[in-house]
């Protein structure tokens, strides 16, 4: 079932379980079912196979397909420090808006050899580089491909697609010149289904757009005011009795889609508010969880499949514990997640009660009050990896003890890693905002 629910959603017989082809890996669940022999240690010194320098900054995810990595970045403007965790807003001069540039890498995975580089211009309608914007920037949509074609979401300047073997570009398609009402700028990454790639364009025009793979046509499109804030990765969910659902929470509100109409199926009222980061992730009963929220934080476990107001119908369970932008895992009966400030949590699947919760054990940066984690936690042969920003990566094995296995810092790289570790191929690849990192078992 799980294997076939793969094959659905990347339209491609070209899939291997060593790949990581979009954000959170190849059932956008931030699991690896296969993986074995990963490091739970690394550093300068130590289990680093190799690493790049990058032609600029970005909060995006690698991914990785047939044997390359894949990596986006920007240039040109908003490239000055102003990480939350070293103290808020932008110090010094970001520059010019119309120099802005996004990039797409592609590398050898095995070597580092960089293979091709596409590059995008801006359009100068970019929300100004302030604020929030500045702990994430101009690249945080993480990209898809399924062995074709490598799909991009580049904020206003819109969504892309680039050959390949090649990066030659081969579609461009407009999201929307708006902004959200925070200007924090785009967050959610594109997913495959059928034919199309879905992009929640929430901070361009408050929409989910439904895109042709070949031709970047536009298929469908739902407007929603709702969509405002709505941060994270929509899902696809396989439903028990068959068939499937493109599901996605916004402030308030979770929403099923059909996702061969693009018209809406069922929607649950939620306690969550403010904006909605953490992608939402499914069990194989078809059950959702949803976490987030700013203000009113919490999570909630949702069963899809449902019509019309399910609130009353559908809702498991609910709890106030939560995660403010990481998104969880599912594993063995368990939600586990690492918030925003550090802390490790595993609870019930089934009921939501915690089970167990632990800081984690090192020197955090900025403190436990600062927001000092943006990537979510990945799980692969029986670890569980969550990046912080500047302090390195902390490894659990992946139990309800929480037992920290270690904390890993490469000392010489003092920039943000804003992204999710990507997993292939007995790999851990990981980015910053000045580099991309292979690691492996003896390098």
């Amino acid at each position: 079932m799980r294997a076939c629910v793969v094959f659905l959603w990347l339209g491609t017989c070209g899939l291997a379980f060593s790949d990581w082809p979009g954000f959170r890996g190849p059932e956008g669940d931030g699991v690896s079912r296969e993986e074995a022999s990963l490091p739970a240690t690394w550093s300068e010194s130590e289990n680093l196979g190799w690493k790049v320098d990058l032609p600029g900054w970005g909060s995006s995810s690698p991914i990785v397909f047939g044997g390359k990595v894949f990596v986006t970045c920007y240039s040109g403007y908003g490239t000055v420090s102003g990480s939350g965790t070293r103290g808020g807003g932008a110090r010094g001069d970001a520059g010019e808006p119309d120099a802005l540039k996004r990039h797409l890498l592609c590398y050898d995975a095995a070597t580092g050899e960089k293979l091709w580089e596409s590059t995008v211009a801006g359009t100068g309608e970019e929300d100004e580089y302030r604020g929030y914007l500045t702990e994430h920037g101009y690249a945080s949509a993480t990209p898809v491909t399924d062995g074709q074609r490598v799909y991009a979401v580049f904020g206003k300047s819109g969504a892309y697609a680039f050959d390949f073997e090649s990066g030659k570009q081969l579609w461009e398609a407009s999201l929307g010149g708006e902004s959200d009402s925070k200007r924090w700028g785009s967050g959610s990454s594109p997913i495959l289904w059928g034919d199309c790639v879905i992009v929640t364009a929430s901070s361009e025009s408050r929409s989910m757009k439904w895109l042709n793979r070949e031709t970047g046509e536009e298929v469908h499109e739902k407007e929603a005011g709702m969509f405002d804030l709505a941060f994270g990765t929509p899902a696809v969910v396989a439903l028990p009795e068959g068939g499937e659902e493109i599901v996605i929470g916004v402030p308030e509100e979770v929403w099923g889609f059909d996702p061969e109409t693009a018209k809406l199926k069922w929607y649950a009222s939620i306690p969550m508010n403010g904006n909605l980061s953490p992608s939402i992730v499914s069990d194989e009963e078809g059950v959702v969880y949803v976490y987030g929220g700013y203000r009113t934080k919490g999570s909630m476990a949702i069963r899809a499949g449902g019509e019309g107001d399910v609130t009353d119908s559908r809702v498991v369970w609910e709890s106030p514990e939560s995660s403010y932008i990481p998104s969880p895992v599912l594993h063995d009966g368990h939600v586990y997640w690492i918030n925003e400030r550090g802390k490790v949590t595993c609870a019930d699947a089934v009921t939501g009660e915690v089970v167990n919760s632990v800081m984690i054990d090192g020197e955090l940066a900025g403190g436990p009050k600062s927001r000092s984690v943006y990537a979510s936690m990945v799980l692969a042969d029986g670890k569980l990896y969550g990046t912080t920003r500047v302090s390195g990566t902390f490894v659990f094995e992946a139990t309800p003890e929480l037992k920290q296995v270690a904390q890993n810092v490469f000392a010489g790289d003092e920039s943000d890693f804003n992204g999710s570790v990507a997993v292939s191929d007995g790999r851990l690849y990981l980015r910053s905002n000045e580099a991309l990192y292979c690691v492996g078992e003896g390098g």
